[in-house]
């Protein structure tokens, strides 16, 4: 085997052109994908990131039919303080878990004693809502630019286009008004402490006050809310352990003997869930253009090959050689081929990769126009894809390696 494939490895010097032309073409293949690879992975993560660590979390969990209708943030559908101390104990004793807050969502109308307009609130535990989604700091302008962002009771931090549109500034004083469980209408005086950036998404365009400015607001028993956001330790591990906390939440019934909680992963409850799909498919079928053009450089390449040597592979026949040997020569240079166009094309498309790194490739989501993409690919990523390129294009060999096996020495020597 080591002879053929000095043999093999010669016949591509000796025709170098044809050799340069077709690892070219398989390096800039491989190249390619590996860096859309890269850049859309990271693309990915960035875009799943901003979502799940500015506003919705990894996971939620709800009462049940609470999601069904959250665009109308229901109040008869709060998780009760009796519930909330039940989710408490699951939450705490799970490992997966690194923080969770408490919401009060609900609709009210927002008054300067000029301007008046509708909004959306939370009412949340500034401590907790920052451990669970820590990016929301980053998206709140404040006297301190938001780099000490709090939520005082009394205070309240209001959307970016509604601050515009209302023309309010930090400090102005506002009064929130909305209607309660029972119907009545409430109002609590507020003092405009953070002026929050918009997302575009579920949840991006919400206010926030303090969670005991809420339970004034809607009369509510201190304890009650209507949304848990969690955070797990690993974004990589929210399959499983979603799947546990389901479990935990399913043992959990009412007097109907129907589940009292629903759990849901962020991608149930963001649309953009559906563009990181699109992403995953680009992927694949990058991937599948990528084995298409090697597949068919490599085949033509080597039916060429054939073609030309004729003679030499009757010369070889004629002394002896097997069609064995003759189909193994032709299969190691197309194998040779392919291994030197995936490891050169592997090393050129992570030196790109570290390139655009140092250079900082600035994008835009939603609102957000400074976010830095830092492409990046997985060791494993890399040889699976190089493993691909070099299986099809022994693949790519076999027909025309069979095909210069099977000719008759006599029929070879004639061939002009």
């Amino acid at each position: 085997m080591m002879k053929v494939a000095k043999i093999a490895y010669r016949n591509l010097l000796r025709y170098s052109r044809r050799t340069m032309l077709t690892s070219m073409l398989v390096i800039i293949g491989i190249a390619a994908v590996l860096l859309f690879i890269a850049i859309a992975g990271s693309f990915k993560q960035l875009m799943v990131g901003q979502i799940t660590d500015s506003m919705l979390g990894h996971l939620q969990v709800h009462r049940k039919g609470y999601v069904a209708s959250i665009d109308n943030s229901p109040l008869n559908l709060n998780l009760t303080s009796k519930q909330m101390t039940k989710l408490n104990e699951v939450l705490e004793n799970n490992e997966s878990i690194v923080a969770y807050s408490g919401r009060l969502k609900c609709g009210g109308m927002l008054s300067s004693f000029t301007e008046t307009s509708n909004i959306r609130v939370n009412g949340i535990d500034p401590e907790q809502e920052l451990n669970s989604v820590p990016l929301l700091k980053q998206r709140v302008t404040g006297p301190d630019n938001g780099t000490k962002a709090t939520l005082k009771k009394g205070e309240i931090w209001i959307p970016e286009t509604l601050a515009k549109g209302m023309k309010l500034k930090i400090g102005a004083q506002v009064v929130l008004v909305a209607t309660n469980k029972d119907g009545s209408v409430n109002g609590v005086p507020l003092t405009v402490s953070g002026i929050i950036g918009a997302m575009t998404g579920p949840g991006g365009r919400d206010g926030y006050l303090n969670i005991a400015d809420a339970y004034q607001l809607l009369r509510i028993k201190k304890g009650e809310v209507n949304e848990v956001a969690i955070r797990l330790k690993s974004f990589d591990s929210m399959e499983p352990a979603f799947a546990k906390l389901k479990k935990q939440l399913s043992e959990f019934k009412n007097k109907k003997d129907k589940p009292v909680f629903e759990t849901h992963t962020w991608e149930k409850l963001s649309p953009f869930s559906n563009i990181a799909k699109i992403i995953d498919l680009l992927t694949m079928f990058v991937k599948v253009i990528l084995i298409a053009i090697v597949l068919v450089s490599i085949m033509n390449v080597m039916l060429m090959a054939v073609y030309e040597r004729i003679r030499e592979i009757g010369t070889i026949a004629a002394i002896g050689t097997s069609p064995g040997k003759i189909w193994s020569l032709f299969l190691m240079e197309g194998f040779f081929l392919g291994l030197f166009g995936a490891v050169v094309g592997s090393f050129v498309s992570l030196g790109i990769i570290q390139y655009l790194n140092w250079q900082k490739l600035i994008v835009s989501f939603g609102k957000q126009d400074t976010l830095v993409l830092e492409p990046s690919i997985a060791i494993s990523e890399v040889i699976t894809t190089a493993l691909i390129v070099i299986a099809i294009s022994a693949l790519a060999s076999l027909q025309p390696a069979v095909k210069a096996s099977k000719l008759e020495p006599v029929d070879a020597l004639r061939h002009f």
